[in-house]
């Protein structure tokens, strides 16, 4: 599982009161009900229930420094106590000053990539981007894989759902050919442009697509277009847990008509190829 959440005892018990001055962790985490939270000892008992040898975890894009680092101190201490278990990216705050040195004490320290990196407001623009270019350097000078937060550019709106137009992404990857991106949320369907005759297919030739929230996206099908346009090999099971656990996944996978060998590719292969981790 490429994409899971997880937050300090603290955080998970009194949500309410982390929310004054983080207006993006009270909107996704307003409704407990809608919106979980775990520690990382509610992640290994899921990881147990469902059969899941690894997980990659990360925390919250915070505005404070203080929790950014609280919840990246969070990761590397459970990946310290289940290496076998968890895989550890940093979360940074792209607009927060000292992002890069975050981001650099976290690699240091132990963690594995950088991620979720998110905006959950509609772009900017070049300011945007601008933001995130300092962040990608620093994942190709340490050679880890940079894990972007990626919205659907039409459709229902819902919290968290940021518009970006999908040509300054393409652009962002373009500029950094030697880096490895995992596009969240299958990417907002950006693979779709695979079928493409000319540039597409050799600047996405670093990127990966993760699963993460399809069952609330996407009708199955995604999973038979996808096998198509992308290959199995770029499709990385990702679960958003605690927003939603494995079953629902393979449960899609099922209805789609996967072949067996095609789920071993989502569920575990192609990370296990990508990330060198965990070792069988």
């Amino acid at each position: 599982d490429v994409h899971t959440h997880i937050f300090p005892p603290e955080i998970c018990r009194d949500r309410e009161r982390f929310f004054p001055g983080e207006p993006a962790f009270e909107l996704l985490y307003r409704d407990p009900k809608r919106s979980p939270l775990t520690t990382a000892e509610g992640l290994l008992e899921a990881m147990d229930r469902d059969g899941i040898d690894g997980s990659v975890c990360f925390g919250f894009p915070w505005q404070k420094p203080d929790l950014l680092r609280r919840c990246n101190d969070y990761v590397l201490e459970a990946v310290r106590q289940h290496p076998d278990r968890l895989l550890g990216f940093a979360c940074l705050n792209p607009g927060l000053s000292d992002a890069v040195e975050e981001g650099e004490r976290c690699l240091e320290a132990g963690l594995k990539g950088l991620g979720e990196i998110a905006f959950y407001a509609d772009s900017k623009g070049e300011a945007s981007l601008d933001r995130l270019q300092p962040l990608i350097r620093l994942a190709e000078r340490f050679q880890v894989p940079f894990l972007l937060h990626v919205n659907e550019p039409v459709g229902h709106l819902y919290p968290g759902k940021g518009r970006q137009p999908f040509w300054e992404l393409y652009e962002l990857i373009k500029s950094f050919p030697r880096n490895r991106f995992i596009l969240a949320h299958w990417g907002g369907g950006l693979w779709w442009y695979l079928l493409m005759k000319r540039e597409v297919p050799q600047v996405l030739a670093n990127t990966w697509f993760d699963t993460a929230a399809s069952p609330f996206l996407y009708r199955p099908e995604i999973y038979t277009y996808a096998l198509k346009i992308l290959g199995r090999e770029k499709i990385l099971y990702g679960s958003d847990y605690p927003l939603l656990g494995l079953q629902r996944y393979v449960k899609e996978m099922d209805q789609a008509g996967l072949s067996e060998e095609e789920k071993r590719a989502v569920l575990g292969e192609n990370s296990l190829r990508l990330l060198g981790w965990p070792e069988r």
